[in-house]
């Protein structure tokens, strides 16, 4: 879990290089369509199991272009990458046939829009440079009883009030701005202590970025954190290979503060209307619980410890990487 350092070994690189030359967005759509015919039955999907011995996990490409109302050899090319001159229709019946989520139904999309838009990888580049406004940091500041945030697709953390310094101190205790939740959870030991359901905060992590990877497929700088999780973590390496996606609106935080101890949270999210892509994200507790009384005392503490401010300067984050 520990970070690499120095020259990465041959290994190393070679789990690094396909994602600094950028990923095949072909090959990413092949993958998803792959990964997600491979999870159902024909019992899961209504249709006859005459028994013998499958030769490939879950169901065939006849029996999902069956359920699609489509030809095989149309799904066939569909599924190897070739996106061009696909329907909403089609589209839609594909995500019937393999019983795709919501967010799943949506990264689809994503998928052969970036498919379709060339074939083989694609040149990457860095976002456009992205402040959260004065007026939202304002907003931030007065929620004083409520941790709350505001990150991007990448997870970065962008700006922050009091409150949320005090309660994830730990995930902001690093030299690099912005700090980032990912390589928080994966590359540092300390969070499996922090996330007291770690595993499925690292599965939600992924998945978070594997849609995003979808929606902004030729970000460079997520390509890069993606290509740098995937040197250094096992795990992370795992949960990208299962091309799991979901999106970020609403769940539970279960987290053990080193100050006042287990704390349960929920959370909503809320787009930015202001800035597309931007996520503001608030933390409750229930009321009259042991964790309302862990965050009072957390609040107290930070109003009155000018330590427990996180650098301001964090709100405003450089998203253009070095010049080409």
């Amino acid at each position: 879990m520990g970070s690499l350092r120095g020259t990465p070994s041959r290994p190393s690189y070679a789990l690094w290089w396909p994602y600094r030359r950028g990923m095949d967005d072909r090959e990413e759509l092949r993958e998803f369509l792959t990964s997600r015919r491979a999870r159902l039955t024909p019992e899961q999907a209504g249709l006859p199991n005459f028994g013998g011995r499958r030769r490939v996990p879950g169901l065939r490409r006849d029996e999902v272009s069956l359920l699609a109302g489509m030809s095989v050899q149309y799904y066939t090319r569909f599924e190897r990458g070739n996106a061009t001159g696909l329907s909403e229709g089609v589209l839609d019946g594909v995500s019937r046939a393999l019983q795709l989520t919501e967010a799943e139904h949506r990264h689809l999309y994503d998928l052969v829009r970036a498919a379709d838009a060339g074939a083989g990888p694609t040149r990457r580049r860095a976002l456009a440079q992205q402040q959260v406004p004065e007026s939202v940091q304002q907003t931030l500041d007065a929620m004083a009883d409520v941790p709350a945030f505001v990150q991007n697709g990448r997870l970065d953390i962008l700006a922050t009030n009091r409150l949320f310094r005090a309660v994830f101190s730990a995930a902001l205790d690093t030299p690099r701005r912005p700090a980032n939740f990912a390589r928080f959870v994966f590359l540092e030991p300390r969070a499996r202590d922090f996330y007291r359901d770690w595993d499925d905060t690292a599965y939600q992590v992924v998945a978070l970025l594997r849609s995003e990877a979808g929606h902004a497929p030729h970000d460079r700088v997520l390509t890069e954190l993606v290509g740098e999780l995937s040197m250094q973590s096992t795990q992370f390496r795992t949960l990208w290979a299962s091309h799991d996606v979901r999106e970020h609106r609403a769940g539970v935080k279960n987290i053990h503060h080193p100050v006042v101890g287990d704390i349960d949270l929920t959370f909503q999210a809320m787009d930015l209307s202001s800035e597309r892509g931007l996520q503001l994200i608030a933390y409750t507790a229930k009321p009259a619980s042991a964790s309302a009384d862990a965050l009072r005392v957390l609040a107290s503490w930070a109003a009155t410890d000018e330590g427990a401010d996180f650098d301001r300067s964090s709100r405003t984050s450089a998203y253009l990487a070095d010049q080409e």
